[in-house]
């Protein structure tokens, strides 16, 4: 009896040394998921901080386009009013050259003119009037005072004409000069702008250069993210694989423990069994000694009897006992092979729910056959198959054609580029699966 108890206590130190174990596994576990999941919240966070830089940047270079543009009309149309103050300078030029020959001819007739005036009236103004009384006849007369007047209208004609000249070039130069200081003043302007705007650009390439700089920082952050959650993936599936092999090896030391224990009772019950036969021999014996007694003994021996036969009774019920236990021992690899099953039944049962084996909580993500996925578009799957939506899903550590059941939905593995313990589902779409976002839940194992 004190070997079965040993035997008992025994396996129960076993059974929580195993079961400390196990409580050790499964926190190393929650701990490594715990791990990878404040891994996978920053890499959430670092993408956002990418998606937004990077949308920042795009703006900026597109505005920095827009000035650029902005820059060469502004260089294209200080280059044309510069050709226009060029030939607005030269044509102030001419009409300068033009004036001063107008001022020139001018002052020539007037010069003439003074020169016409003076000799008349240094010869006393008598030399028309003796020209004309010196006709000899009317038609010479008439002749005479029309020269004498053509000369006059001449003179008068060409004054005014030079003075006209004069005025016209004097006005077309200072339009000249209106449109030249416009042309200027433009030209100024377009200058300034083009300054300002090449300053602006100066700025923005800055700025894109600051962005482009804390993109990769982000980008470079993500990767260390992405391979910690990578080692966290292998850690969790080492150590779900470990504590799977713990508890293989904990049910069956259970198991054999208890089939030392029943092993060890069985034959200490039989050793029961064999004290007990011999005292009732001895039983029999006083018996047969005792049949010559009064009747006064013969009760007693009755009685005695009666005892006996109660002992025979109980030797008969030990003997069942001993069969049975003895049926027991020889069928015990049957009972170790039955006491296994249903310990594994039970996890089974524990681990399955109704859905198929249990594997654990992964992570979920999504993705799509475009190049920003997959590197290139239009791609099969790892396994040959065409992928879609609503069946295919990519993890590493299964066989091609494992079927999972995640949220009530049944899924065949026919694609890698996860690792255990991470599921990509398959979308038709690259917003389809920005949308579903990263997720966890439960999955289950049904083939």
């Amino acid at each position: 009896m004190k070997k079965k108890v040993f035997s008992l206590l025994l396996a129960g130190m076993l059974t929580f040394s195993m079961g400390t174990t196990a409580y050790a596994t499964e926190d190393a576990i929650a701990d490594m998921q715990a791990q990878k999941q404040e891994a996978e919240a920053g890499l959430a966070q670092a993408q956002a901080n990418i998606s937004s830089l990077e949308s920042k940047k795009q703006e900026l270079e597109n505005y920095l386009s827009d000035l650029n543009t902005q820059y060469e009309d502004l260089t294209n149309e200080i280059s044309d009013l510069s050709v226009q103050a060029g030939e607005k300078e030269n044509e102030l030029n001419q009409l300068h050259t033009e004036l001063k020959k107008a001022k020139k001819a001018l002052n020539k007739q007037y010069d003439d003119m003074k020169l016409r005036i003076q000799y008349m009236y240094e010869n006393g103004g008598t030399s028309a009037l003796e020209t004309l009384l010196s006709s000899k006849d009317l038609s010479e007369f008439l002749n005479n005072a029309e020269s004498v007047a053509k000369i006059s209208q001449y003179d008068r004609s060409m004054l005014e004409k030079c003075e006209n000249l004069q005025n016209t070039i004097k006005e077309q130069e200072a339009t000249a000069e209106e449109e030249k200081a416009s042309i200027d003043e433009l030209l100024a302007e377009r200058a300034s702008k083009q300054q300002e705007v090449q300053d602006l650009a100066a700025s923005t390439s800055d700025n894109i250069s600051s962005y482009v700089s804390q993109i990769s920082a982000s980008q470079e952050e993500a990767a260390e993210l992405t391979a910690e959650i990578n080692n966290a993936d292998n850690s969790i599936a080492q150590l779900v694989q470990q504590a799977e092999e713990e508890k293989a090896a904990r049910e069956a030391a259970q198991a054999k423990a208890e089939a030392e224990a029943e092993a060890q009772a069985a034959q200490e019950q039989e050793s029961t069994d064999s004290s007990e036969s011999e005292s009732y021999d001895e039983t029999d014996s006083y018996e047969e000694s005792s049949d010559t007694d009064s009747s006064d003994d013969t009760y007693s021996e009755d009685t005695s009897y009666d005892e006996e036969a109660d002992s025979e009774d109980s030797y008969s019920e030990d003997s069942d006992t001993s069969y049975d236990e003895s049926e027991d021992t020889s069928d015990y690899e049957d009972t170790a092979d039955s006491s296994a099953s249903d310990d594994s039944q039970s996890s089974s049962d524990s681990s399955s729910s109704g859905q198929g084996k249990y594997l654990g909580n992964f992570t979920l993500t999504a993705y799509c056959n475009c190049a920003q996925c997959c590197g290139t578009a239009g791609n099969l799957t790892a396994s040959g198959t065409v992928p879609t939506a609503g069946r295919t899903v990519a993890m590493a550590g299964v066989p091609f054609g494992t079927q999972l059941l995640i949220n009530g939905n049944v899924y065949t593995v026919e694609d890698l580029g996860t690792p255990y313990g991470h599921v990509d589902i398959y979308c038709n779409s690259h917003s389809e699966a920005l949308s579903f976002g990263l997720q966890s839940a439960e999955v289950y194992q049904l083939n």
